[in-house]
């Protein structure tokens, strides 16, 4: 039946390439290819950050775009992560840091020009695993800023975006001080956020800061980026 899916995925998705990536060969590790999406100042790079469990990006509050380039980064190899196939397996994250869009400084054209070439260079024949639209939970998801940067994503990923594209609502810790759980803060959202995540297949992550260790926001999000590419049958997204 798994299998099936897989097919009739497949089938759907028209031009796009899709494979099983050559990270998945080796029994023994897997290598997931992720990118980092979304407004100036929602906390990419911090995120990424956390999703590497280093410092590889540059993150700043600053009331302008902080992050001008794309950037790629590597995490340390995450022994004994999971079981695939009664196997223990090793876990290795790559994470690709884009501009904000809107960007203070930056026009569109150059942006997606800049992430296409990032995309091209780093997963083209990997592939990408998950894009991430990364939204502050604190901030309302509505307004023509967050069309802006929905609709790059459409046009950078294809028209199989929505297979390939989760949120990540940073600030988490904000809808707890609000009174706020996450079926209600989902269930008052925006018709566009409503709209979006039920074009996604409701595929969103939640970051919490407050209270909770680097390591332990890293491996929750992991796990569940995890849950979505195992639903995905492991397929990736190539870009020519």
């Amino acid at each position: 039946m798994k299998e099936q899916l897989c097919q009739g995925e497949r089938r759907l998705c028209g031009e796009s390439i899709f494979k099983t990536g050559k990270a998945m060969t080796d029994p023994n590790k897997v290598i997931i290819n992720l990118a980092l999406f979304g407004m100036t100042q929602s906390g990419k790079s911090s995120a990424g950050n956390i999703l590497l469990g280093s410092t590889d990006f540059h993150s700043s509050f600053a009331p302008c775009s902080v992050t001008t380039c794309c950037s790629l980064g590597r995490s340390c190899h995450l022994h004994s992560f999971m079981r695939r196939r009664g196997r223990e397996v090793t876990l290795q994250v790559q994470v690709l840091d884009t501009p904000g869009y809107p960007h203070s400084r930056l026009s569109k054209k150059h942006v997606k020009q800049e992430v296409k070439e990032a995309l091209a260079h780093h997963f083209g024949q990997e592939g990408l695993h998950l894009a991430l639209l990364v939204q502050r939970a604190d901030v309302p998801f509505c307004g023509q800023e967050v069309t802006d940067s929905v609709q790059m994503i459409q046009e950078l990923l294809g028209h199989a975006w929505m297979n390939y594209t989760a949120i990540l609502f940073t600030h988490a810790e904000k809808i707890e001080e609000a009174g706020f759980t996450e079926d209600k803060y989902l269930y008052e959202a925006s018709d566009t956020l409503t709209t979006l995540l039920n074009s996604i297949q409701h595929k969103y992550i939640f970051q919490y800061k407050k209270g909770k260790s680097l390591n332990e926001q890293r491996m929750k999000i992991l796990e569940r980026i995890m849950e979505f590419i195992k639903k995905n049958c492991y397929q990736v997204l190539t870009f020519k």
